[in-house]
């Protein structure tokens, strides 16, 4: 656990320690309870939900419980193929398994044939730091040495890899029938693996012609309740000597629809004003300065697409939910294109997701990007 506490609680990055984790109790105990029965999970959510606070929230409880448990996390959302992957896990695993990290070295020297692990130490805190090199002409020998490494382990080990559905992006053939094989048969580590791209994940984990078709206990991350929100926001008003109205933080709430991060970085503003938040003007002021510092970055993101898609992004954030896009009332509404323009420009915008699709309809992406999108 950590032990400087943030200045600020509400926090928008990283995770500190359950006293700044809001709820997911019944989700922690789901996640925690299939591991603990061999079951590997699947989470998924769309972006900013809340899936990496839970797994380190996830992990801080394993490691309360579970003395000699190793808890490893990786983001490939970076990764662009099997030796991205391969390298980042075998640098995450190494010095994890094994307590000293030299002792590991000299282990990993003799039980790894294919690539060579590089050991440094940080010129400014003189840590040791480790890299790995592999060859693109072993990488798979290189996987295949990583897991038997953690099998010979013997310990229980408990491994998180985030925005899960890249992989299916790799341009090496058979990658998600690799990895399936080995995880299957390393009895002594489980998974969880979470995904954003929900069409992705859902290809992944649901479609029977795919290797990890029913491998996994399945799990989709809702929003935080409302009221446990607001009882976790205002004990932390109140520690630091001020007040939270209900009313103020169900405009915070309902601006969002409960989606985690944005509520967070609003409830992160209103802190910051060390005062009494019981008017709303208080909440629209710190909306306002959050939407003005992304201006420029908009403006410049708006400049990289076409008049078509442009007016697309601006007609869907003034609706804020679209059920079809393709409606000539809403083509009118707005003096859009075609619908086969309409359909292109969509198309583009899901694929580099500022558009994205959920039950109630089309919607966009950036909460923030929205209403200043809204605006004009």
């Amino acid at each position: 656990m950590k032990t400087n506490k943030p200045y600020n609680p509400f926090l928008i990055s990283g995770y500190h320690s359950p006293d700044y984790f809001c709820d997911r109790e019944s989700e922690t105990e789901k996640i925690i309870s299939a591991l603990a029965n061999d079951r590997n999970i699947s989470l998924m959510s769309v972006r900013r939900y809340g899936k990496t606070g839970l797994i380190h929230h996830v992990f801080h409880k394993l490691s309360e419980t579970e003395s000699n448990t190793v808890c490893i996390y990786l983001d490939v959302f970076s990764t662009q193929n099997l030796n991205d992957f391969v390298k980042l896990l075998a640098e995450n695993v190494l010095g994890k398994v094994d307590d000293n990290l030299e002792k590991a070295m000299k282990k990993f020297a003799s039980f790894f044939k294919s690539f060579r692990p590089v050991l440094s130490y940080d010129p400014m805190s003189g840590q040791p730091e480790l890299s790995v090199k592999i060859e693109a002409e072993t990488v798979k020998n290189s996987l295949q040495e990583v897991f038997s490494y953690l099998q010979q382990s013997g310990k229980r080990c408990y491994i998180a890899i985030d925005e899960f559905q890249q992989i299916a992006e790799y341009p090496e053939k058979g990658t998600e029938a690799l990895l399936r094989s080995y995880i299957q048969f390393t009895t002594n580590v489980k998974f969880i693996f979470s995904g954003s791209r929900q069409h992705l994940m859902n290809e992944i984990f649901l479609s029977a012609k795919r290797p990890f078709y029913q491998s996994t206990q399945l799990m989709t991350l809702d929003v935080v309740n409302r009221n446990q929100y607001y009882q976790f926001a205002s004990s932390h008003f109140q520690k630091a000597g001020f007040t939270l109205s209900e009313e103020c933080f169900n405009e915070v709430y309902t601006l969002f629809e409960g989606h985690t991060w944005y509520v967070q970085a609003l409830l992160n503003r209103l802190y910051e004003y060390r005062a009494n938040i019981d008017n709303q003007e208080f909440v629209y002021r710190a909306l306002h300065q959050l939407i003005e510092e992304n201006t420029y970055s908009y403006q410049e993101l708006l400049n990289a697409y076409s008049s078509v898609q442009v007016n697309l992004l601006k007609a869907v954030a003034k609706e804020k939910i679209v059920a079809q896009i393709n409606a000539g009332q809403f083509i009118a509404r707005y003096g859009l294109k075609n619908a086969s323009s309409i359909t292109r420009a969509l198309n583009k915008l899901l694929e580099k997701e500022l558009i994205y699709k959920s039950e109630k309809g089309y919607t966009i992406y950036d909460r923030f990007l929205g209403i200043w999108l809204s605006k004009f």
